[in-house]
């Protein structure tokens, strides 16, 4: 029997009548009434994940201008040592983002329920999770959130005034659907891959990874973490909200509760029957290859060093959720019974399915044809041209000639290689063809495009999954006479007059089935 279950925010309403949010927003207040040199503090908490207390305007918001409230302190500076073992340690682009991410949480929650128990609140108070995929109402922030003030008159610790929402007006929600096509997802649910580079749940194989470069397709950070972080943040002329920059992101109080999500996602595509990493790499995190240590500050003035192996596995640990059903179950297969069907391959009824068919990360990509040159985005529509090389488009159409049901043919992806820039909070729209391909955030571009990230100035690279749009092109015998596709960039939200984004390359890749 687990000690603590994590429950939906949106009970009671999202409302303070909800008592773990209740509870929540009093140990929160404690919390941010501490020194910025307390590990106990809610402002060492967020320096945990990330920080730009120095104010250096290339990394972004300086705390020194957040607008109040929360009123962010800036000294007094811990020491060296102190820094360089807990703060800036969040993992990004990186197969430990999900068990690093869980640990923190673990540590803000044990911190968060010794001081709900020394205020008289309930023993076993646990994290609540803010499931933006739960129904019509529950992709909007809770209203615990949004209220200024608590029921006393006094100010409210939840509260944040650099919420800008998707549509940069002030409306926070999840922006699940942009005309009618599906935006923010679930659809990492459906991998049945931990690691790879362009199609995986869990993001590609790294070091410590404080920012990386690579988001594979819809793996459970690029969609719907990223996505999350922009929506609720957005951003106005001269500044981004807290939520969009990762140097700020969890000084917002829905932050942990968007992570809870998260986290809950990891444990539901686990409870399907799905693996974690078995290699000793991930087990032991970073540390087991000679590099930086994950570690936070504990109760009692104690600290705890954790790998991924610490927590791979709820069931090892003291807590759960109350509810960890997603709506995608079945879906996999039919995917893939619906490809063969639509291209007109027999389906033996004897037949079945293999994880394999749809995404296996030690099937061999290559290059099919690339873009020529470098361009910036604009509020416009940006258009490009991939020209194919011919001798590997005919391994494309081949594939298609002998496909079967053991062997489907290959599958196709679209990379934006170093997209560059000095924002996070856009997101962007991809067309091939006038098709749609998908959405892509940019949360964590300007980290990525410094020159001191993991990155070393080369920004980031995003994949999406165009095989739909070349099995169209197939069914109606254009791919063999076609020497290009047009691919079309364009806004989600507005690129502000102060913001540059720039993409290095545009190529595609097929994926040998």
């Amino acid at each position: 029997m687990k000690k603590f279950l994590r429950k939906n925010a949106w009970n009671n309403e999202g409302t303070f009548d909800n008592p773990d949010l209740f509870w929540y927003a009093k140990a929160v207040a404690e919390m941010q009434s501490r020194k910025l040199d307390d590990p106990t503090s809610w402002w060492f908490f967020a320096a945990i994940h990330g920080e730009n207390i120095a104010g250096d305007p290339k990394e972004g918001i300086d705390w020194n201008t957040i607008k109040t409230p929360p009123k962010v302190p800036t000294s007094p500076i811990p020491s060296k040592s102190i820094k360089d073992k807990y703060w800036n340690q969040c993992q990004h682009q990186s197969y430990y983002f999900a068990p690093w991410h869980r640990g923190y949480l673990m540590a803000l929650e044990i911190q968060i329920r010794a001081i709900v128990i020394q205020l008289n609140g309930p023993k076993d108070w646990s994290l609540p999770y803010w499931n933006y995929f739960g129904g019509e109402k529950e992709n909007k922030i809770p209203p615990a959130f949004t209220q200024q003030l608590l029921a006393d008159n006094t100010p409210n610790p939840l509260f944040v005034t650099e919420r800008h929402g998707p549509d940069n007006d002030g409306n926070i929600y999840i922006k699940l659907f942009k005309d009618g096509k599906p935006r923010v997802t679930q659809n990492c649910e459906l991998k049945t891959v931990y690691t790879g580079k362009l199609n995986c749940f869990g993001g590609p194989e790294t070091e410590f990874s404080h920012y990386g470069t690579l988001f594979p397709e819809e793996s459970l950070e690029t969609n719907p973490h990223n996505f999350v972080h922009n929506d609720v943040g957005g951003v106005t002329v001269g500044n981004e909200g807290i939520m969009s920059d990762p140097n700020t992101a969890a000084l917002d109080p829905i932050f942990y509760l968007h992570h809870c999500n998260i986290d809950r996602m990891w444990a539901s595509w686990n409870a399907k029957g799905n693996s974690n990493p078995s290699q000793a790499e991930w087990l032991g995190g970073p540390k087991e290859i000679g590099e930086r240590e994950f570690v936070m500050p504990w109760i009692d003035g104690k600290e705890w060093v954790y790998t991924p192996n610490d927590v791979t596995d709820l069931n090892s640990l003291d807590y759960s959720y109350d509810d960890l059903k997603t709506k995608t179950e079945g879906l996999l297969a039919d995917n893939a019974v619906q490809r063969l069907k639509k291209l007109g391959i027999p389906i033996p009824e004897s037949i079945q399915l293999a994880d394999d068919t749809m995404d296996n990360n030690d099937k061999p990509t290559e290059l099919v044809g690339a873009n020529q040159g470098s361009f910036e985005i604009k509020n416009e529509a940006t258009n490009t041209k991939v020209n194919f090389s011919d001798k590997v488009l005919k391994k494309v159409s081949k594939s298609f000639l002998k496909a079967s049901a053991q062997e489907l043919p290959d599958r196709i992806y679209l990379v934006l290689e170093n997209v560059k820039g000095n924002v996070n909070a856009n997101t962007l729209e991809v067309t091939v063809n006038d098709q749609h391909a998908g959405f892509i955030s940019l949360f964590g571009l300007r980290n990525a495009s410094l020159g001191d990230s993991h990155g070393g100035r080369n920004g980031l690279s995003f994949s999406l999954d165009i095989t739909n749009i070349i099995d169209e092109l197939h069914l109606e015998n254009d791919l063999d006479t076609i020497n290009s596709l047009d691919i079309a960039v364009t806004p989600d939200n507005e690129i502000l007059a102060d913001a540059k984004i720039t993409v290095g390359r545009v190529s595609i890749y097929r994926e040998k089935q």
